[in-house]
């Protein structure tokens, strides 16, 4: 990859008064297999981290339950003091020593959680915490007006500078808003799965940051020939022409693909460089 790649080429979004390139980094692969355990290769995680630095990320999403503790605390080792990078965590969920995905949405639960995130990660307030509400493909619904109280009343103390919230539907985002400011939505959505279609629509209205997990398609990549053809045409990868649709997707959208490997972080920042064709772009939605 040539030096000049930049996550800064898929441009910048507000969030919650913090400038973020709109390509950043998730932290969760940087674990080990199942999201448990620590990395194969400890000074090889760092070195992805700050790597992605010097080539323009400075929004980096994690939670302490990967690992559990795992990515927070590679994120400390690698980047504090975060001099000019934003750090997302999310809360309301928990691993067993299984690795079994448990609710945690009590409101003692959600206070311990995010003062173990300020203690990982080594500071006195996270710049952006999420609630997990449970669903994965698709959210429960459950009502969030005691958990996010929590958490509002935790920023009013200023342990955390803004709020957002993973896998609800649009109810639940009115709810939220009904008790404090919400930054960011982060549900599934990916170019084969676009169930959000409306939500993302709603937050850019609202000016709200959209924030896909799994953007390139999960644990395993989108495949479709109609996608292979095109990564073709562009002397491109499948993974950066999804990247590239959904960036291209809507101004509100930020991606937050993670990767062990410098070779793929690379390789994901030059796709946010990536321009397809409106002719592209519409072959591209007929995937889903």
């Amino acid at each position: 990859m040539t030096s000049n790649i930049s996550a800064t080429h898929a441009g910048h979004w507000d969030l919650g008064g913090r400038q973020v390139a709109r390509l950043g980094y998730g932290t969760m692969r940087l674990t080990g297999p199942g999201i448990m355990g620590p990395p194969k290769d400890h000074d090889g995680a760092i070195a992805v981290l700050r790597r992605a630095v010097e080539l323009g990320v400075n929004h980096f999403d994690t939670s302490d339950y990967y690992g559990p503790y795992v990515a927070n605390e590679l994120l400390r080792e690698a980047l504090h003091p975060y001099d000019g990078l934003v750090l997302v965590t999310k809360v309301g969920a928990r691993r067993d020593e299984e690795g079994a995905w448990l609710n945690a949405l009590g409101a003692d639960e959600l206070r311990e959680a995010v003062h173990d995130n300020l203690r990982r990660l080594g500071v006195e307030r996270i710049d952006v915490v999420n609630l997990r509400m449970p669903g994965f493909a698709e959210p429960e619904g459950t009502p969030l007006e005691e958990q996010f109280t929590v958490l509002a009343q935790l920023r009013e103390q200023g342990l955390i500078g803004e709020l957002g919230v993973s896998n609800v539907t649009q109810d639940q985002l009115a709810q939220a808003q009904k008790i404090a400011p919400v930054v960011c939505v982060q549900n599934l959505y990916n170019i084969s799965q676009r169930r959000d279609e409306e939500l993302v629509r709603t937050c850019a209205d609202q000016g709200i940051a959209y924030v896909p997990f799994f953007p390139l398609g999960g644990f395993e990549l989108v495949d479709d020939p109609r996608l292979k053809t095109i990564a073709e045409h562009h002397h491109a990868t499948v993974p950066q022409v999804a990247l590239a649709w959904l960036l291209q997707r809507s101004p509100n959208l930020l991606a937050i693909p993670g990767t062990s490997s410098i070779g793929h972080l690379e390789e994901n920042v030059a796709g946010a460089s990536l321009r397809l064709s409106a002719d592209d772009v519409a072959t591209l939605d007929a995937i889903a």
